[in-house]
């Protein structure tokens, strides 16, 4: 069978507005309240309206064709023979990434100008060149490195940029951290283990933070970086096993001793998360899956 393809988007700022205020009149006087123009906004959802409907039309006529809402990726079901499109910002292809399986993913920029592209690389108008490429085998992809986390009852998340692990409201949380053949009992605001893809954000802050203290990996190496959040001395906690890099064969596990709230999410997708109840141990290393992002 031909493949299918499997557009990704989400609902333009317009959309979200329009879904808020009821009206576009309603959503124009609110912003005109606070002296910010709708227009604007209705200008880049028209245009995005625009490309949307361009890049459908690139897609090969004999290919089967799905459309997804980021909203409904958690429900959605992704075949082996599927070529994931995504039109949008990059975060939207580390939304989708944790959901497929060695998939071909295509990042089409919709606003060139608007978006950095460093994930969403190709003008919509590539689309068809690109596809064409794929069936010849004459595609030319980048295998990223994901981050996985596992419970000790077998429950799985992955993510492309980085982990969260500590109390779903960012407070306090305590554990037992095992990292590098050593052990600590750490009360922190959460330990964050990051891909190449995701050291230019959240890990290069707090890793500026430490003094530049660990070589940031790149986005197909086979590493990750791990930090802990702020650690906190006491007499029961410790401050010394706070960072590190993990390479295929190694692990870290974190050992929750929180009644309730302690959580592990990914990529800032708070809402797809594990619950870990006290005693229970997660397991955080390399993925076995890679994101195969086209350049």
């Amino acid at each position: 069978m031909l493949p299918r393809g499997v557009v990704i988007e989400r609902a333009t700022e317009f959309r979200e507005l329009l879904k808020r205020h009821g009206t576009r009149e309603q959503a124009r006087f609110f912003l005109a309240e606070r002296s910010l123009d709708l227009g604007e906004t209705e200008e880049r959802h028209l245009h995005y309206q625009q490309t949307r409907a361009r890049v459908l039309g690139l897609i090969p006529g004999d290919w089967r064709v799905a459309t997804v809402q980021r909203a409904e990726l958690d429900r959605f079901l992704f075949a082996a023979d599927d070529v994931v499109i995504v039109l949008g910002q990059d975060g939207l292809v580390a939304n989708v990434a944790k959901y497929l399986d060695s998939q071909p993913v295509i990042g089409l920029n919709p606003e060139v100008g608007h978006h950095p592209g460093v994930l969403v690389r190709h003008r919509p108008e590539a689309l068809a060149d690109l596809c064409a490429d794929l069936l010849a085998g004459r595609d030319d992809s980048e295998h990223r490195t994901m981050v996985q986390a596992s419970l000790d009852d077998g429950q799985r998340l992955l993510a492309l940029n980085e982990l969260f692990v500590g109390h779903a409201s960012h407070q306090s949380a305590r554990y037992t951290i095992q990292a590098d053949g050593r052990q600590e009992r750490q009360s922190s605001s959460g330990v964050i283990i990051a891909t190449g893809t995701g050291a230019t954000g959240w890990a290069s802050s707090i890793n500026r933070a430490y003094g530049d203290a660990l070589a940031l990996p790149k986005p197909t190496a086979g590493t990750l970086a791990w930090f802990v959040r702020e650690a906190w001395g006491s007499p029961a906690t410790g401050t010394e096993l706070t960072s590190g890099l993990l390479d295929v064969a190694s692990a870290i596990t974190v050992t929750s001793e929180l009644t309730d709230g302690a959580v592990a999410f990914g990529d800032g997708i708070e809402t797809d998360r594990l619950s870990l109840d006290w005693g229970q141990r997660l397991t955080v290393r390399v993925a076995d899956t890679r994101l195969r992002l086209l350049r």
